[in-house]
């Protein structure tokens, strides 16, 4: 079982190292095509909030690469320095993106209704399930009792939250690259060459949560066989 896990969690992880190489490079590509509208990243999230009736969010810039996001707290647009202030296909579609998630809000998309009321207790169990699953692997081959088990079992059941937060994640993406696409599309922002780099672009960006997923599911089954298979 060891074994065939690492083959696994292998492959998963070169599997991701390869998304996100790709992920870098589509946006490295397509960030040389410049929008013909002139457009930055900011303008463009803020008319595509004006255009779905959305006043109350802001559209702010963050530090970093990639770190764009939409925080439904205080309900602002977060784009990376990069992406707020250039004016390229991959710009475009990350900016319309982080917006397509304001929208999700705004009209309480119920898989992002979902997702957001889990977050506290995946901040939680993201924190403490391996913790739980070895020290009740340990406790239960040193003192040889059941307590061990149950403590295994309760990092089990946690991690098991946080894959099932990355499965979720999953719909609240996708939806957010649909709309935002759909969006651009219908209010003719790009040309048909931008348009196609910004399709990709969102496309190859889905695939980490993708990748995300599987890994959490691989580790959980195999945590747990380990746990379930000690009481054997």
């Amino acid at each position: 079982m060891d074994f065939t896990y690492l083959i696994i969690i292998g492959g998963i992880a070169l599997f991701s190292w390869l998304v996100s190489a790709r992920l870098k490079s589509k946006f490295a590509h397509y960030s040389k095509i410049h929008l013909r509208n002139g457009m930055s990243g900011a303008e463009i999230a803020e008319k595509m909030l004006t255009d779905n009736g959305i006043y109350d969010v802001k559209v702010i810039s963050t530090p970093g690469q990639l770190t764009d996001h939409y925080n439904p707290i205080n309900k602002t647009v977060n784009l990376s320095e990069a992406v707020y202030n250039q004016r390229n296909a991959a710009a475009a579609a990350v900016a319309a993106h982080e917006c397509g998630h304001a929208v999700q809000h705004a009209q309480a998309y119920s898989w992002l209704t979902m997702r957001s009321r889990m977050v506290p207790l995946v901040n939680i169990s993201s924190s403490m399930s391996q913790w739980l699953i070895m020290g009740g692997l340990i406790l239960g081959f040193a003192v040889k009792t059941s307590i061990g088990f149950y403590v295994a079992v309760a990092g089990l059941i946690l991690m098991a939250i946080a894959t099932t937060f990355s499965f979720i994640t999953l719909p609240v993406e996708y939806d957010a690259s649909n709309r935002a696409l759909a969006w651009l599309k219908n209010k003719n922002m790009l040309s048909q060459q931008e348009f196609a780099g910004a399709e990709d672009s969102l496309k190859w960006a889905a695939r980490t949560y993708v990748v995300a997923a599987l890994g959490a599911l691989a580790s959980l089954l195999y945590w747990a066989f380990r746990i379930l298979g000690s009481r054997d």
